[in-house]
């Protein structure tokens, strides 16, 4: 597969990402939600760390919410720099269709949230009970201290523990509670299909020359 379809896959997903999230984040305000089946919602949150939400700050105390944020996104540079370095190998070495695929999506999620986290904190005011405007006056943030936009929200059980069931008896139970993103889900279907089609991925050797 070529380079230049791999730019291409990168481009559609990181394309989509982005109009999606600018168009959430200029049309909802913080925590606003649209329901579209009973278990699936548009829900507006943004996401100030890495997965789930989790800050560097919150795993080391001493470092504060702003350090802490400027190392997360200096590490999705680094990250995505090591991403597209693979990739480009890959391609260089005929990597499978199937690897190929994989690292671009991985790439344009990364990428994608990167967008978010570099440059969202300067390009938009706050979403705190107002819709955001693109390029305002008074951003919310500054560079590199953007927070990334989520929205799809999949809670697909939303029920309630029997009162027998020890411990969490008559508590609420919700699956899935994650929120998340289109570039999100590049990532998560990009590693994905790793996973799944290893030996496609990665043939032996002897594999690959059969195949030529």
């Amino acid at each position: 597969m070529s380079l230049k379809k791999a730019v291409f896959i990168i481009f559609l997903v990181v394309l989509v990402d982005q109009i999606s999230k600018i168009y959430i984040k200029t049309h909802f305000v913080l925590g606003e939600s649209v329901t579209v089946f009973s278990w699936f919602k548009i829900l507006f949150i943004e996401n100030e760390g890495a997965a789930w939400g989790t800050k560097l700050s919150d795993i080391i105390p001493f470092i504060s919410d702003e350090a802490g944020k400027m190392a997360l996104t200096v590490f999705r540079l680094l990250a995505i720099c090591g991403i597209g370095y693979w990739l480009n190998d890959a391609v260089k070495k005929n990597g499978s269709k199937v690897l190929v695929i994989s690292i671009a999506l991985i790439f344009a999620g990364a990428f994608g949230n990167i967008v978010d986290s570099v440059f969202y904190g300067v390009v938009f005011d706050h979403s705190y009970h107002q819709v955001a405007t693109v390029f305002a006056d008074e951003p919310y943030g500054s560079l590199f201290h953007g927070k990334v936009v989520d929205m799809l929200y999949f809670p697909m059980i939303d029920t309630t523990w029997p009162d027998w069931v020890p411990g969490v008896g008559g508590k609420n139970f919700r699956f899935f509670e994650p929120v998340f993103n289109l570039a999100d889900s590049a990532i998560s279907i990009g590693v994905g299909i790793l996973l799944v089609f290893h030996k496609k991925a990665f043939p032996k050797p002897e594999e690959a020359q059969e195949k030529e």
